[in-house]
């Protein structure tokens, strides 16, 4: 056969397959919303700003493709100490963030917070962005059970 007279006939189906190809490639906002649990252990200022940083980044990241994002931050153990109440050194940034996002959620270890009464004798005060789980460790298990993906700081 002639490739002079196939030539249109390939140049037709090139044509057609473009727009095909460059929708595939370009990056889809999906109807489900991103989720991500951030995991904090460690009473460390600098690994739960890291934790913070990685939320905003996120949150803009996918602001920016019109996708809805979820990002839950789940503390326990040393890390249950950046959701205290009286000694949280990032207290005020996590109240800043829980205002202007509406999409991110705090959770406290329950099992960390009655160790850390049991030991003071007292009550441990929580800030009022904290949400208490059972367990921390559980909780990012169920998160990850529920398409969750898992970061650390």
């Amino acid at each position: 056969m002639n490739l002079f007279r196939m030539l249109p006939a390939i140049l037709a189906a090139g044509l057609l397959a473009a727009p095909l190809a460059a929708q595939e490639a370009a990056p889809m906002a999906s109807s489900q919303p991103a989720k991500v649990a951030i995991h904090v252990d460690q009473d460390d200022p600098a690994t739960m700003n890291m934790a913070l940083n990685n939320a905003a980044n996120i949150a803009k990241h996918y602001g920016d493709l019109g996708q809805e994002v979820v990002i839950e931050i789940v503390t326990y153990g040393p890390g249950v100490h950046m959701l205290r109440a009286d000694t949280s050194p990032v207290a005020d940034r996590i109240g800043m963030m829980a205002m202007e996002m509406d999409n991110i959620s705090f959770s406290v270890c329950l099992n960390t917070v009655e160790a850390m009464e049991q030991k003071a004798k007292k009550d441990v005060p929580l800030l009022e962005e904290a949400t208490e789980v059972p367990s921390g460790a559980v909780r990012l298990m169920e998160l990850q059970q529920q398409g969750y993906a898992y970061l650390r700081p």
